[in-house]
């Protein structure tokens, strides 16, 4: 029998798994779901030496195909494809098994049935890490809060309290507790969980998002300059993290310093040219896009970037939301019209596929959106937007990454004379985050709309006063 379809003796891993494979290759395969929990570029490579070394390891293929399938990257679902195929050759125990189905589903285009499968899974064996970061993600994928938050809470009591790997699923929680409004709690979690490992920078972007979703820009500022060797380099979320930092400089007054970032740490000459780094670029240049500020040729290199993941198969609509951004900003219209219509085509045919549904619920409808408003029909950007505006989720993302739909929808209303829709969205701004700078000089802008210029006067005010504020925070943080 050869070595891809033996059976090695059954083990466990270091957090009590079933596991098929060598004491060698259980160990090495520790060391990586270690990086894996970290963001840590060298899981990539650990799993490729891993394949490489112990083909007949089940989860060896299983990290390697969940991590293909983690980038969003279509490009990616060749690799995925071959480590799935690989894991069906060889002979596996109920746990390993139960990761192939979910790399199948995932792979078929069923994204739920893989969460669900992930959450049977962990329902036996609640302390599978691989599972249960990959669940998490797939969980932000989809935009479900609830899970989010409940996948990891249901793991924790089942985890070995004292090994250091329970702190990283504190993280995780932490993310999730944000995301479904706990925000006290979220923010406990996630000091918690940096406390313990510095370096856990998915607790520290939990942190962050925290710190926006209630407008603590000044605390938001603070915790991220004053901490940037835990988190602004050698990591896999290294992009994702200063985009937030960039999100608070925008908000603080300091586009220069947001554009900065932009240049060194989002988008340039060395970027990897991956979707889930270049969507937070298009999200970036669309929020200043939308307040009006030139953005000189950025915009033309990341749609040139952009260029082929708009083509051939479609994959994640979320991305292909970005894709258009970036068209539309660099005033590619026919490519933006062109990429619309492939979408259309796409979900024209009805089938079975998460992304699909996804594309057809949100996906679509924002594409539109977003290019409407470049040609200033602002009502049917409203036409488009109003609708789905409290089901943005379910096309996954974030709060804060959906916040880009929210700010186009508001900003449509307000130019095409829907006065009641903007104070409507206004209003629900500030009752969460009442020192919004940009809740607030939305507001002056619906005053002056309303003729109440003494009124827009009073909101500017508190605007600048909030801005002073954020920005004493940077320059205290930095000097």
């Amino acid at each position: 029998m050869s070595s891809m379809t033996s059976l090695s003796p059954a083990r466990r891993d270091e957090h009590g798994n079933p596991t098929t494979g060598s004491a060698e290759a259980v160990e090495a395969y520790d060391r990586a779901i270690d990086r894996l929990l970290r963001f840590h570029p060298d899981v990539v490579d650990q799993a490729i030496a891993l394949v490489a070394d112990q083909p007949g390891v089940p989860m060896a293929h299983a990290l390697m195909a969940y991590l293909s399938l983690m980038s969003t990257d279509r490009h990616e679902l060749p690799a995925a494809r071959d480590a799935h195929a690989a894991m069906d050759l060889l002979r596996t125990n109920e746990r390993e098994a139960m990761h192939a189905v979910a790399v199948g589903q995932w792979l078929g285009g069923d994204w739920i049935g893989a969460s669900r499968t992930l959450d049977a899974l962990l329902a036996r064996w609640p302390a599978d890490l691989l599972a249960l970061a990959i669940g998490h993600q797939l969980d932000f994928f989809l935009g479900d809060a609830r899970n989010l938050r409940d996948r990891p809470g249901r793991s924790l009591p089942e985890l070995d309290p004292s090994h250091p790997h329970v702190a990283f699923v504190r993280g995780m929680q932490a993310f999730g507790l944000e995301e479904s409004g706990h925000y006290d709690l979220s923010e406990r979690a996630g000091l918690e969980a940096v406390a313990a490992n510095p370096d856990d920078v998915w607790a520290i972007h939990a942190v962050v998002h925290t710190y926006e979703m209630q407008g603590r820009v000044d605390e938001g500022l603070r915790f991220l300059l004053t901490r940037t060797d835990d988190w602004g380099s050698g990591n896999l979320f290294t992009v994702h993290n200063w985009w937030h930092l960039a999100l608070y400089h925008l908000e603080a007054g300091a586009t220069g310093e947001a554009l900065a970032i932009y240049d060194t740490q989002i988008h340039h000459a060395e970027s990897a040219g991956v979707p889930i780094e270049m969507l937070d670029a298009s999200a970036l240049l669309w929020r200043l896009h939308l307040d009006g500020h030139d953005v000189g040729d950025r915009w033309v290199v990341l749609a040139d970037a952009w260029a082929t993941r708009l083509e051939g198969e479609r994959w994640y609509a979320f991305n292909d939301l970005h894709g258009v951004m970036a068209m539309v900003g660099a005033g590619r219209v026919a490519d933006a019209r062109r990429a619309i219509d492939r979408l259309e085509a796409y979900v024209s045919v009805p089938g079975p596929g998460t992304n699909i549904a996804m594309t057809a619920e949100i996906g679509l409808p924002a594409c539109r959106a977003v290019l409407a408003w470049h040609v200033g029909r602002h009502d049917d950007v409203v036409r488009e937007l109003e609708p789905i505006r409290l089901v943005l989720n379910h096309f996954g993302g974030s709060h804060a990454q959906r916040d880009a739909l929210q700010r186009t929808l508001l900003d449509s209303a307000l130019r095409s004379g829907q006065v009641s829709l903007a104070r409507t969205l206004i209003a629900e701004r500030l009752s969460l985050r009442e020192s919004s700078v940009y809740g607030w000089t939305q507001r002056a802008r619906w005053l002056r709309a309303m003729d109440d210029e003494a009124a827009a006067a009073r909101a500017d005010s508190i605007a600048r006063a909030h801005q002073a504020r954020f920005s004493a925070v940077t320059a205290t943080a930095t000097g």
